[in-house]
């Protein structure tokens, strides 16, 4: 029997370098493991959807389905958006076994690819030392989703011996650069901001806009296509796949 199938489930963008960031991970997953078929998907804005992956892989034979959303916290879309999708697939496909696991989430692992990232943006910015750093967010109405990002920015300030804030790009305060201006009015010049997020878009644009807007000296790029981030994603499938086996 072939081992279930693997969706990759993203939010979706009409950024077309979202979709590309998402294309480019998967492949990362596909090299890490080459015999299992690994699809993208995404719940809005961006194609193919859940439905259109979910309805090729049954017509390829395929009776196990894992889907992984490719989500850095458990907020709206996590809880509502991926299993209503999820629902609609099994009443699509009567029989068929599809799993859904857990949402990437904020791996202390991902702190060492927000280093990589950071160390990146730093090489033009001339500035040998930091003073505070912001680890900026998409955020989220869901005040737990919110404060899961601001207990891994603990985790980071306990790594660097820095003063770090969360912030956050929609729905919560504060936005990155308020966070920036916060430190600089403690006399804090040398400030960059950390992007965690998986791929660029909107969001991580108007983020680092604000924070530049601000005085930061430098923002980094999202996560992206890092084997890390490709390796979460295994191991949330392994979860999955185990879970489809009958007791």
């Amino acid at each position: 029997m072939a081992a279930p199938a693997l969706i990759a489930l993203a939010h979706g963008s009409r950024d077309p370098r979202a979709a590309a960031t998402i294309k480019a991970l998967v492949g990362e997953v596909r090299k890490l493991r080459p015999d299992l078929r690994i699809e993208s998907a995404f719940l809005d804005l961006a194609k193919p959807s859940l439905q259109t992956v979910v309805d090729r892989l049954v017509k390829a034979g395929f009776e196990e389905i894992v889907v992984v959303p490719l989500l850095l916290t458990e907020a709206y879309h996590a809880k509502v958006d991926v299993p209503a999708a999820l629902a609609e697939a099994m009443e699509r496909h009567p029989g068929l076994r599809i799993r859904g696991t857990s949402v990437l989430g904020l791996e202390t692992s991902f702190l060492e690819v927000l280093d990589l990232r950071m160390r990146e943006a730093l090489k033009s910015a001339r500035v040998r030392e930091l003073d505070a750093l912001v680890l900026a967010a998409a955020g989220s109405s869901d005040a737990l989703a919110n404060q899961s990002v601001a207990r891994l920015a603990r985790v980071w300030a306990s790594r660097h011996k820095l003063p770090v804030t969360a912030a956050y790009a929609s729905a919560a305060p504060p936005a990155t650069g308020e966070a920036v201006r916060a430190f600089r009015a403690q006399g804090k010049r040398h400030i960059a901001v950390a992007s965690f997020f998986l791929a660029p878009g909107l969001l991580p644009d108007r983020a680092a806009e604000l924070a530049i807007e601000a005085g930061a000296v430098a923002v980094s790029e999202p996560l992206g296509a890092h084997p890390e981030v490709a390796r979460t994603i295994l191991a949330r499938y392994a979860v999955g796949a185990v879970e489809l086996v009958p007791v």
